[in-house]
């Protein structure tokens, strides 16, 4: 069964195949892009179908059925954990607990986010309680919050060094560290204390080890974008430029190790969302991804939960450099110096679809099967792929 391509890798083939030039056939869009042609003329029908040239139903009717399907099973859930919390809470010679509640209607099928959401309560603590219904550490820190407590009401000018101290000799002995945590976040400070604000933000902490460093006999380290197969290492990076219409971002992800862009996502907003995109398009395209590293650098993109927990969802690696250092993602800067140099410079952009369009030619037609490259051998990626994987067939 052949892979299918990512919605949108689609709708940029379309765009520049109904901006083609006259005398450009569908044939010479398709080779340009790496499609069939009949593939090519079956995006372009439905195409025409979503924006009402032909009749057929649309991906917004078809959604809109799917979101109405799954919006009609959700009030019939929320209405039967209603009818049951009524009867449950009506009964006087039971205790006023949901958390057994929560239980009874996940075991008759109703998930426990739509109990606890309905509820207005917390997943969580729900979780912790049915893992363990009252843990000796939330015992021992209820004690030690109930001195530091009774410590701060009778001397509300003591920090929390003292507030420890007067814990200490009550009978709950604990850290200073362990005082001001709790102390901070039940807000127990000292009347004389300093509000301390922030003069301005800082890069986050890495989230991931940089994994493309190698360190040479004389003890000094540098970076290396090699790989000796496809899908071992992936770089990534986020571009921007302006356009008539405002900014428009582009995160491609790079193979290092024929060169070619796997996956790309455009947008108007740069937000973790492009970098997801862009790695479940390239995860499409390529296939079975287990095991590869993407390198990127500290932007707050890539050290998002969801990009996190994309990679883990395909088994891939995360890989991190330093704060403003363009050496530590070398390879990929290069890639977008030539963007800039051949498209985003070449002349003003009215509106994001015209520069978007520019983009997605110049890679697929220009840089993936164009533009040959001395470190491939004077291939370009697309050949240099190609010559790979029959060399591994022959072999096997």
């Amino acid at each position: 069964m052949p892979k299918p391509y990512p919605q949108e890798f689609r709708d940029d083939v379309v765009r520049v195949a109904r901006s083609r030039e006259p005398g450009v056939t569908i044939e010479q869009i398709a080779a340009d892009f790496g499609v069939h042609p009949m593939t090519l003329t079956k995006w372009l029908r439905r195409a025409a179908v979503e924006d009402g040239e032909r009749p057929g139903t649309t991906r917004a009717e078809s959604d809109e059925v799917r979101e109405l399907r799954r919006r009609n099973r959700l009030l019939e859930q929320e209405v039967e954990v209603l009818r049951r919390a009524a009867a449950y809470l009506s009964q006087a010679n039971l205790p006023k607990r949901l958390y057994p509640l929560v239980s009874e209607l996940a075991a008759d099928g109703i998930p426990v986010a739509v109990t606890c959401r309905v509820l207005k309560l917390s997943r969580q603590p729900y979780y912790r309680w049915l893992a363990a219904p009252v843990s000796r550490t939330e015992v021992v820190r209820a004690y030690r919050g109930n001195a530091l407590f009774d410590a701060h009401t009778e001397d509300p000018e003591f920090g929390y060094r003292l507030l420890a101290d007067e814990a200490c000799d009550a009978g709950e002995p604990m850290a200073d560290r362990t005082a001001w945590t709790i102390a901070s976040e039940n807000g127990w400070w000292s009347v004389f204390g300093k509000k301390r604000g922030r003069s301005g933000k800082k890069p986050g902490p890495a989230v991931h080890d940089d994994l493309c460093t190698v360190t040479d006999e004389q003890g000094r380290t540098r970076h290396v974008f090699a790989a000796e197969a496809p899908n071992r290492l992936w770089l990534t990076d986020i571009t921007e430029h302006n356009t008539g219409e405002g900014k428009l971002y582009l995160c491609a992800i790079k193979d290092a190790c024929s060169g070619r862009i796997v996956g790309y996502s455009i947008g108007s907003r740069m937000k973790s969302r492009l970098a997801v995109t862009a790695l479940e398009n390239a995860v499409r395209m390529r296939g079975d991804v287990a095991g590869c590293t993407l390198h990127s650098d500290r932007g707050s993109q890539f050290r998002s939960r969801k990009l996190r927990q994309a990679l883990t969802r395909h088994g891939m690696i995360g890989s991190m450099g330093r704060v403003a250092s363009c050496g530590d993602n070398a390879a990929m800067e290069s890639f977008f110096a030539l963007l800039q140099k051949n498209v985003l410079n070449r002349r003003t952009w009215a509106t994001r679809e015209e520069l978007r369009i520019a983009i997605v030619t110049w890679i697929e037609r220009t840089y993936h099967r164009r533009r040959r490259q001395a470190r491939l051998g004077r291939l370009t990626p697309v050949e240099f792929e190609t010559i790979m994987k029959t060399n591994v067939a022959l072999v096997a």
